[in-house]
């Protein structure tokens, strides 16, 4: 049972750490998936929905506070520093996660977790499954804590090794928060090609099953004996023969789709997602930059791309004398493409060579730079 205990102990150790890593690359997507939440509980607990529109409102201090958290009680259990209440705190986590991910499951409210941000995806009941399996971990560890007796640090030591994994746990979350994710997991990182991830990777492939006098015949082809009667059609390559991109819409203030002419040539892009959050500070530099790429001799055509109504974002550009013809796409689309509000998307024929959040506005050459 020792050894149980020891490779329990590492492994929830581990993914506890794992998990908050993941979520502190990308706190503003772990900020989006709370408020996918607290927007659901909004609606189905209306009694409390004054603290969910304030929870609501602090995701974003919320996502590094929680991730931070899974990061600094994983590193408390590996060294078992207080191990009895670190484990208490860890089950505290497991079953508020487990609550998440089963109400997720039960009732189709939000359909992927974000338990390991977008590394990893999973299917609600499979993140409620994985939380259960967490939880016999968590009960091997608590119940045989004998077999740990032994902490690897003590006293001073100790609190010097806490501190300086929580401070680089939340230091590695609020840098993300200012930029952009250190690792991009989203089908608009650098280096894809829009219009290529728009297309399947395989034509999709069916298994057909059809019956007839009580017999079962599974094929992926039709028979050529029509006394087989259709019953159903299951998708044998369901992930590749669906494009990782399928919700990439531009159009004009007209409604005319332009994705096409969005997606040829040298683009600047301004992605601004909302203009009631967006940082509106930051446009006498993007002006700047955008009046330097009109005069560029790469012939880079600058646009802004937004989620906003027309008549309000017609107003919001003119408060910040931003002189670029505009464009509109879905909100949950811009959130995916930059992390950013708002946030600049360099393309070369569709090709995303740079991303720059609205604290790194480039220079014009940096821009040029990339286009190469």
């Amino acid at each position: 049972m020792r050894q149980v205990t020891r490779l329990c102990w590492g492994l929830l150790g581990i993914l506890f750490i794992f998990s908050g890593l993941i979520k502190l690359n990308d706190p503003v997507g772990t900020a989006y998936k709370l408020e996918e939440y607290f927007e659901v509980f909004s609606g189905d607990v209306p009694a409390l929905s004054w603290l969910f529109h304030y929870l609501h409102d602090a995701s974003r201090f919320l996502s590094i506070a929680l991730s931070s958290l899974e990061v600094i009680l994983g590193t408390a259990l590996l060294l078992r520093w207080y191990l009895r209440q670190t484990l208490y705190a860890l089950l505290a986590l497991l079953v508020f996660f487990a609550f998440l991910t089963f109400y997720s499951a039960a009732f189709n409210k939000v359909t992927d977790c974000g338990c390991f941000g977008d590394f990893i995806k999973l299917k609600p009941w499979t993140s409620f499954f994985k939380d259960l399996l967490l939880l016999v971990l968590w009960a091997v560890v608590f119940f045989n804590q004998k077999h740990l007796r032994h902490s690897f640090l003590r006293g001073m030591p100790a609190l010097m090794a806490m501190t300086f994994a929580s401070a680089l746990a939340i230091g590695i979350g609020v840098r993300a928060l200012g930029h952009l994710p250190y690792f991009d997991f989203l089908p608009y990182k650098v280096g894809n090609n829009i219009p290529q991830l728009m297309k399947p990777a395989e034509a999709p492939r069916y298994r057909y099953t059809f019956e007839r006098g009580g017999k079962t015949l599974e094929t992926e082809q039709f028979p050529t004996d029509s006394t087989w009667k259709y019953k159903s059609m299951t998708v044998l390559n369901p992930q590749t023969s669906t494009p990782a991109i399928t919700d990439f819409v531009i159009s004009d203030p007209d409604g005319n789709d332009v994705t096409k002419q969005v997606l040829t040539g040298n683009k600047l892009i301004l992605i601004v997602q909302n203009t009631n959050k967006t940082d509106r500070e930051r446009f006498e530099q993007f002006n700047k930059l955008f009046a330097a790429a009109a005069q560029s001799r790469k012939h880079i055509d600058v646009l802004t791309i937004t989620s906003t109504a027309a008549g309000k974002f017609d107003s919001f550009r003119h408060d910040v004398n931003l002189a670029t013809p505009f464009y509109f796409a879905d909100a949950t689309v811009l959130k995916s493409v930059i992390r950013a509000n708002p946030g600049l998307l360099v393309l070369h024929n569709g090709t995303i060579v740079a991303k720059y959040h609205y604290h790194d506005i480039p220079a014009l050459y940096q821009v040029e730079k990339a286009l190469q």
